[in-house]
């Protein structure tokens, strides 16, 4: 079992520094950043980071992210920084923004934490607790989000403690996230920026600082079995119960509230029953007998779905029907989530 410590009202530096030597030891511990719940482990250690893919039942081709807690940890693992980068560095710097760098070499960051790749996605936290455990480890921490793969990332201890507790040495419980999705992942490239997985920092805030930002096909497309990707999140199945899903949006409301009760009433003829996650001002407007508040705007929706989708397997429904949300700003990354859950289950108006 592993051993436990709460957080929330408090941070107590004793017990970070106990977490910070089970890095050091070369385990794994479970703690808090302001997007999703990470399980970490000395990215320097290629011993440590092969028990994350043990934990979490995650592919070896699916690269991990680096956490830092200041700029000298990064130089010595990047190559070198760009102008850009240091542009972005500085305006989004502690925060949910990953940057994906040439790294220095593998005897640095070991090819498990890349996947063989030559590149590595560095993100520096602004949670508190997760930038004082890596100060005390005195390494950068390899996190991926904390779940088992394929399932809903974790925005709270609660929601994975039972499956991952027996696979790590130590939890940092920091209550529920600020954000509730991962990092937006971003690539600089011949002065033009790539996203490569949404997230909290939008297209438009990244146009702020280069006004050429580009959307990678693979955000809202499928990611065949053979290709390679740099960013974690891109490829395999991800954030999804056990529960078939799908998403339906229109942006008429109207046509979109009126597609979900069409569906919901054939599923329901089959004798089977649907469960629907939609806006609170819409709900009443469904037949569906179980219904459920995504919230009301999209800062709600981002840091309520992974809750929700993690809770959807004990409806026992046969199916669940999400209103979609566009893809403008913070609807993109939530897309993005969604669609994936969905396994690709969606109809757009």
């Amino acid at each position: 079992m592993a051993k436990y410590s709460n957080q929330k009202n408090e941070i107590k530096e004793e017990e970070i520094e106990q977490a910070a030597q089970e890095i050091k030891n070369g385990n794994l511990v479970l703690f808090p950043t302001e997007t999703v719940y990470g399980i970490g482990a000395n990215a320097l250690d290629e011993v440590a980071v092969k028990k994350i893919f043990k934990a979490k039942g995650r592919a070896s081709d699916n690269p991990l992210i680096v956490h830092i807690c200041n700029i000298e940890m990064l130089e010595k693992i990047v190559k070198e920084i760009t102008d850009i980068e240091k542009r972005l560095i500085e305006k989004f710097w502690p925060g949910p923004l990953t940057i994906i760098f040439d790294r220095k070499s593998e005897k640095i960051i070991p090819n498990v934490v890349t996947a063989g790749l030559n590149t590595v996605g560095i993100r520096m936290p602004s949670n508190k607790i997760a930038k004082k455990l890596i100060e005390k480890a005195e390494v950068p921490i390899a996190a991926p989000s904390a779940n088992v793969s394929g399932k809903p990332s974790g925005t709270n201890v609660e929601d994975i403690i039972e499956e991952l507790q027996d696979k790590v040495e130590y939890i940092l419980d920091g209550g529920s996230s600020d954000i509730g999705l991962e990092s937006t992942v971003i690539r600089v490239e011949n002065n033009q920026i790539n996203i490569l997985r949404p997230g909290k920092i939008t297209k438009e805030e990244l146009e702020e600082v280069v006004k050429n930002v580009q959307v990678d096909a693979h955000v809202l497309g499928k990611v065949e079995k053979n290709e390679i990707v740099s960013s974690p999140g891109m490829k395999y199945r991800h954030y999804a119960p056990n529960t078939k899903c799908m998403m339906v949006y229109s942006k008429q409301k109207e046509k979109m509230i009126n597609k979900i009760n069409e569906i919901t009433s054939q599923v329901n003829e089959e004798g089977k029953e649907v469960l629907v996650l939609g806006r609170k001002n819409n709900l009443e407007k469904y037949i569906s007998k179980k219904k459920w508040n995504i919230g009301e705007n999209l800062n709600e929706i981002a840091k309520n779905i992974f809750t929700l989708l993690r809770k959807v397997d004990k409806e026992n429904v046969d199916l669940v029907i999400i209103e979609g949300v566009g893809e403008e700003e913070l609807g993109l990354a939530i897309t993005n989530r969604l669609i994936r859950a969905c396994e690709y289950n969606y109809i757009v108006l």
